[in-house]
């Protein structure tokens, strides 16, 4: 049996281990192409084998293995069908972002907006996906890395959301200027117009300008 602390240490690490998949689809989701997609199918569909499992019946052989089988599932599924795997995606990440940001706003009250709004979202990204494929492989993985890296969607909130059987507990606020602003860095970053070594100068302007000031 595991210890409390030694419980508290694996769930620190797979937080850990979130944040660190974020940077990456964040910064070289687009660079990896085809890795950059399978790793967000191999993510989505751990996410999806987990909150599933149980209502297949897969309760006795943990959550971990259906996590695990959802994650080859997604993964291959993706690898074999890269053109249809980032229009499913598109709708997989369009969707849900979507709902989340009608779900905080006063302007579509009840489910049936909410919903509605969010399916139609999702599959305007699905066909936009089909058309303009590297951008919205940059978006998906702009956003998805931005949101673990950003610690918006949590291995707390996937177990919440597992135990419900609802999206409620992966719901959080896209407005966030956090969320916002490592969006902004991923997409730009993806394409070039950003580089690691522009980040500094971006985030310590004043630090450059007094060092120029000393000489």
């Amino acid at each position: 049996m595991y210890s409390g602390a030694g419980i508290l240490a694996m769930i620190d690490g797979v937080a850990a281990a979130f944040v660190l998949a974020g940077v990456a689809l964040l910064l070289s989701g687009t660079a990896l192409s085809v890795y950059g997609i399978v790793a967000v199918g191999l993510a989505a569909g751990a996410g999806a084998g987990s909150l599933v499992g149980p209502a297949l019946g897969l309760e006795a052989v943990g959550p971990g293995v259906a996590a695990a089988v959802g994650a080859v599932v997604g993964g291959l599924g993706s690898y074999l069908l890269v053109s249809v795997a980032v229009s499913l995606l598109g709708f997989a990440v369009g969707a849900p972002l979507a709902l989340a940001a009608l779900s905080s706003s006063s302007a579509a009250a009840g489910w049936l907006p909410e919903w509605g709004g969010a399916v139609a979202v999702g599959l305007v990204a699905a066909v936009l996906a089909l058309v303009l494929t590297r951008w919205v492989i940059a978006a998906i993985t702009a956003v998805v890395g931005a949101a673990l890296a950003s610690r918006a969607l949590t291995p707390e909130g996937l177990l919440a959301a597992r135990e419900s059987l609802t999206l409620e507990p992966l719901l959080f606020d896209v407005g966030s200027p956090t969320f916002l602003a490592l969006v902004a860095i991923g997409f730009l970053s993806q394409f070039g117009f950003l580089s690691l070594g522009t980040l500094p100068r971006l985030l310590f302007p004043r630090r450059r300008e007094d060092s120029r000031a000393t000489r």
